[in-house]
């Protein structure tokens, strides 16, 4: 009888060892995220504020458009020229992030891309300045991928990439079609 006393002993310490441990490691990861989630993000505040400015070189100020989440009018002596919109996508390798800055007229001036899973060396290819710079200009009738090297008005796919390319197309074009409802479909 004193076998299984013993057993049970120590199976109900094990028990007791292993729920100390998991209590102990949640209460360390606890206090780790609570120290480092502000700083984290801060820093993507820092990133954000950045890439709006390197795609609104011209906006000496951003301000949150109340009752959009992510919006940002970019703005020159006090006037707006245009906007920045976070969106989102979905690509080959899942979503991708990205902010989307328009003019006023609601044509595209350029993108940054905040985050993705695409594959390496193809879907990174949507932020070299070849696929990039087709953007620049373009209204919704030409955000639309092609595969036709002839078509110069839409925007090209990235060989071996279609999917993304569509993608980054699409969250630019829903960022347009956004924009253009807000400001009243100039």
């Amino acid at each position: 009888m004193s076998d299984k006393h013993e057993k049970s002993y120590s199976v109900f310490a094990i028990a007791l060892n292993l729920t100390l441990a998991c209590f102990i490691s949640g209460v360390i990861i606890a206090i780790v995220y609570f120290i480092t989630n502000p700083v984290a993000q801060k820093n993507n505040e820092i990133v954000k504020e950045q890439s709006m400015n390197e795609l609104v070189k011209e906006a000496s100020d951003f301000k949150v458009i109340k009752n959009k989440t992510e919006w940002y009018e970019a703005e020159k002596n006090n006037k707006a020229i245009g906007y920045v919109v976070q969106t989102e996508s979905n690509g080959y390798g899942g979503p991708i992030k990205m902010l989307v800055a328009i003019d006023k007229n609601c044509r595209v001036i350029d993108y940054t891309i905040l985050s993705n899973n695409e594959t390496p060396g193809l879907g990174s290819k949507t932020l070299e300045s070849k696929f990039k710079n087709q953007f620049g200009g373009k209204t919704l009738n030409h955000l639309v991928v092609v595969k036709d090297s002839s078509d110069k008005e839409d925007i090209q796919a990235i060989t071996g990439a279609t999917i993304s390319s569509r993608a980054v197309t699409n969250g630019v074009k829903e960022a347009v079609q956004e924009v253009k409802q807000y400001i009243g479909g100039k």
